[in-house]
């Protein structure tokens, strides 16, 4: 990227006002805050009135933000969460028709006005509110460039005959025609493309193709981990494209946090035990926020895991049951974690994840080596570009969606060889993740692309700068 300084944003020593509007889910949620934050650290002109949904409010209490910003709450659009996981198809149409009154009326509340506003791209109907109010939205794509790019070429794949298609008949065969992308194969596709998952496939498209109305689109990828699609995309905009990732919080991170101190209650028991680990040794395992593997598939990855003989730590969401008769000296089960902290511990080699995107920042800005285990919807996208595009990890499951579980005695061997140290392969794996770790921590560096490309949204929407 050119080496060129920004000149700071310029309020003429009044505040700045900013509405951010997150898509009402924790991967969705993380990013926008974790935005949020890097702009009131970088400009404190800005003030920005965050509005999540009633149920986030205690969620969101743990967090420490700055002072300017300023956290606001609208309505639930459903009672519960229970209702999300078993009807998500429902919850997107009530987010999409319940929300967009009640965050006008929270518009006309506020105390000052509002010069732009930054809204999840799921969030489509902002853009309709911004345009009829005349102030500027900023939609934040919060999967990768990659996924958004396949959802705004959706036309390609109807017109090549991609779409619909059969997975079981040819899912091994490449699409390699949408610019930017390298190869991929329909099974590397987003799961909504695909059986019940096509029910929500409308509403993704419907969101991506109401960008074109909005002033402004910001990534929370970095440029130097999608650069093809990201240059290829920003031929098909008329407005600024911005890649502001990777959108995790590493500003938040403390090089001493940890460190054993003569006061060790001031240190999680995790890190405490992580501490006591050789390094690269302990397999991170994590299977996301929402959505899990089948509970016969859960049995076989704890027992491959434990049978592996490999130093584990595993956040379990509540699955008790998992680990009744312990985990012996080799593991440690918690139910919550920093997870950036731990990826980024000397003693963690390898992370088991489900390839939500937030996570795949995160462990690409550690450096660290992923097992793929993808779940649903972009995460089958991210595997690819882990294992294929970056090489910074391995399969564990190779086949079409729906074929017979993957054994513990697979999973033990698979776990065994991925960490094994003196492994040709994984030498070259861990090389090229920290190739990926040194290209995360320029992007995010003084005058690196996503510092400068921030400062250069800042400016613009700060000088009314839209298309």
């Amino acid at each position: 990227m050119e080496d060129v300084k920004v000149s700071p944003i310029s309020t003429g020593g009044t505040s700045f006002h900013l509405v951010a509007m997150p898509y009402p889910g924790r991967g969705h949620i993380n990013p926008m805050i974790n935005l949020c934050k890097l702009m009131s650290f970088k400009h404190p002109d800005i003030v920005v009135s965050l509005v999540v949904t009633e149920e986030w409010k205690s969620f969101l209490s743990s967090y420490i933000l700055p002072s300017k910003i300023h956290l606001n709450t609208i309505p639930n659009v459903i009672p519960s969460e229970l209702i999300r996981a078993k009807d998500f198809p429902g919850f997107l149409e009530a987010v999409a028709t319940k929300m967009e009154a009640p965050f006008e009326q929270l518009l006309d509340r506020l105390d000052s006005p509002v010069n732009a506003i930054i809204a999840d791209t799921y969030l489509d109907w902002v853009i309709g509110v911004g345009n009829r109010r005349n102030i500027p939205v900023a939609s934040l794509w919060t999967m990768s460039a990659t996924v958004f790019s396949i959802l705004h070429n959706f036309d390609l794949l109807v017109g090549y005959g991609h779409f619909p298609i059969s997975l079981s008949e040819r899912g091994e065969e490449r699409v390699d025609y949408i610019p930017g992308i390298p190869p991929t194969r329909l099974l590397d596709f987003p799961t909504i493309f695909n059986g019940t998952g096509r029910q929500t496939l409308y509403k993704a498209l419907k969101s991506v193709s109401m960008v074109s109305k909005a002033q402004y689109l910001l990534f929370t990828s970095a440029y130097e981990l999608e650069p093809s699609v990201i240059d290829a995309l920003k031929m098909n905009f008329c407005f600024p494209l911005y890649p502001l990732g990777p959108m995790v919080p590493y500003f938040e991170l403390d090089p001493n946090s940890n460190l054993a101190t003569s006061d060790d209650q001031k240190v999680p028991e995790y890190l405490q035990w992580l501490n006591s680990q050789p390094k690269n040794s302990v397999l991170y395992v994590s299977m996301g926020s929402f959505l899990s593997v089948s509970s016969a598939q859960m049995d076989e990855i704890v027992a491959g895991v434990r049978n592996s003989g490999v130093r584990f730590l595993w956040v379990s969401r509540g699955e008790k049951g998992l680990f009744e008769d312990g985990c012996g000296d080799l593991g440690l089960v918690v139910p919550w974690c920093d997870q950036l902290r731990v990826l980024c511990h000397r003693s963690v080699g390898g992370f088991w994840t489900h390839c939500g995107w937030n996570s795949t920042l995160e462990a690409a800005f550690a450096g660290v080596p992923m097992l793929a285990s993808p779940i649903i919807w972009d995460q089958t996208s991210n595997s690819k570009k882990i294992v294929e595009d970056w090489k910074i990890g391995w399969r564990v499951k190779q086949g079409v969606e729906g074929e017979n579980l993957v054994t513990r005695e697979e999973i033990a061997k698979l776990v065994q060889s991925f960490m094994d140290k003196e492994n040709s392969e994984v030498i070259e794996m861990r090389e090229k993740a920290k190739e990926v770790q040194e290209a995360c921590q320029a992007a995010i560096s003084e005058r690196g692309s996503s510092d400068s490309n921030l400062d250069f949204f800042l400016r613009d929407i700060s000088q009314g700068q839209a298309k």
